[in-house]
This record gives C-alpha cells, sequence and structure tokens, in this order.
C-alpha cells in the first residue's frame, strides 16, 4: 500500500482512546459515507465530519489505494468492493455469534428462530435454529427477500423514516407473495406504525400461507438487525403472540448486550 503523509503524520497522533487517530478518522468517513447512501463529495465530507479538506483528501486517497473506496468519473468518492467481502464476513459472524440465542428461542416458544439483517433493500437470513417440531418452517440461511412481505423486515424499517422507506418501495416494488401480503406504500407505512406502537412485527400469511412469524429488532445491534420465530398459523396464534412476544424481546435485549460487550 502505498504510503501518504496521512500515515506518517495522522499515524503518529493517538486518538482519545489510545487508538491511531488517522485509523479513527478514515473509518468514520466510510460510516459517512454509508450513511449518505454510498456515494459522497470531498465538500460533503468536510463539511459533516469537520475535517479540513486536505486531511479528507489524504484518507481518501489511501482508501482508494487499498480498494475500499473508489473515484467515480466524476470526481465524487463510492465504497468500494473489497468492503464486501469483509461485510460478508462479519455477516457470517454476527449468525454465529446469535446462534447461542437463537436456540433458547427455540426452547422457550417452540418455534423455529430467525435472524436476518437489512442488506441494502433486501432482507438476508444470516442465522437459523428449526423447531423440533415435526411440522416446523425453514428458511435457507442466505436466503434474500424484499422486506415489505416479511416480519422482519417490518421489525427493520419501523424507525427508518417514511419517506426512505418510500423510497426503498418504490426501488423494489411490492409483488405479492400471497393474497395477504400488503402491496401498497400506505398499507406498509400503516404497519410500521403498528410496529412502533406494539413493540413487535407479525407477518400474518403475508410470506407464504399458513405460515406466521412474529419478528423484534435487536436494539443498538452494530447493523440492523431483527430476530424472529416462524411457525404454522395454528400453532403461532394470537393467544401464543402474547407469552412469545415478551420471550423475543427479552432475548433480543441479551443479544444485544453480548454484541456490544464483545465489541461487535
Amino acid at each position: 500500500m502505498p504510503t501518504s503523509s496521512a500515515s506518517t503524520t495522522d499515524s503518529a497522533k493517538p486518538a482519545a482512546g489510545g487508538g491511531v487517530q488517522s485509523l479513527e478518522r478514515a473509518f468514520d468517513l466510510l460510516e459517512r459515507m454509508a450513511d449518505a447512501g454510498g456515494e459522497v463529495g470531498l465538500s460533503e465530507l468536510s463539511a459533516t465530519s469537520g475535517l479540513p479538506l486536505p486531511t479528507i483528501h489524504r484518507l481518501m486517497r489511501t482508501l482508494v489505494a487499498c480498494g475500499y473506496v473508489r473515484q467515480q468519473p466524476n470526481r465524487r468518492y463510492a465504497l468500494g468492493p473489497r468492503l464486501i467481502r469483509l461485510g460478508e464476513s462479519a455477516s457470517r459472524l454476527l449468525g454465529t455469534w446469535a446462534r447461542p440465542y437463537l436456540a433458547r428461542l427455540v426452547e422457550e416458544t417452540g418455534e423455529t428462530a430467525n435472524m436476518a439483517l437489512l442488506d441494502g433493500d433486501e432482507i438476508v437470513y444470516v442465522a437459523q435454529v428449526p423447531s423440533k417440531h415435526s411440522m416446523r418452517m425453514f428458511t435457507e440461511v442466505g436466503r434474500r427477500v424484499l422486506p415489505h412481505s416479511t416480519g422482519v423486515g417490518k421489525a427493520l424499517l419501523a424507525n427508518v423514516p417514511d419517506e426512505e422507506v418510500r423510497a426503498l418501495l418504490s426501488r423494489t416494488g411490492m409483488p405479492a407473495a400471497t393474497e395477504k401480503t400488503i402491496t401498497t406504500p400506505e398499507g406498509f407505512l400503516a404497519a410500521l406504525e403498528d410496529v412502533r406502537r406494539l413493540g413487535y412485527a407479525v407477518d400474518d400469511n403475508e410470506q407464504e400461507i399458513g405460515v406466521r412469524c412474529l419478528a423484534v429488532p435487536v436494539p443498538d445491534s452494530p447493523t440492523a438487525a431483527a430476530i424472529s420465530i416462524s411457525g404454522p398459523a395454528g400453532r403461532v396464534t394470537e393467544e401464543a403472540t402474547e407469552k412469545i412476544v415478551p420471550v423475543l424481546q427479552g432475548i433480543a435485549q441479551e443479544l444485544s448486550q453480548a454484541l456490544a460487550s464483545s465489541g461487535a
């Protein structure tokens, strides 16, 4: 990797927590780029980060040389392809950390437990522990689905601003997986309001007829994550929901604390 004045000057300055200042700044810029949709200009980064343009330029030049950022023809900067490998590995690891908590969820509810992330405009399942019932739900780890027809999708989007949700739905469309799938932005936004009011999300035969799912977000997860249980509608009844939701919320909170203590 080529050296730059950022590596010879900024790296010599210790950060407040004892780390390397240039590394902290570089990661902060990457996160600001992600928050901005993945593509920004140097002036935007300077305005939001408070760093001078020469410092940002040195850091971005190094990130470009490493493949973590690429410069567009319009001279704006975009997140680079090398981040994909890091993200995929981190997602798999997050699923591995979650499995003991999902196993407890199965033990306490009797239903299949899942963990899912919001990856771009899609939901991706990163972990699952199946129910011990002979009739059980199964979702392949790595499967991608659209958010509007899933409980985890609702849980993950519940606290996203309405205009961002509308933009996502306009990009993905809202195809009907079943006759009960929500297929209008207004209907989906109303469902998200229910999630905020109730504290959990429901997929009631919307992804697959005969299947009900209950989902909650993992608070303060390093990346937007949700856990859920899924089972036959005959078992995941309204009465069962009253018992299952507190278990889901409790385990989501425990998983959140575990991720925070691990530095994930």
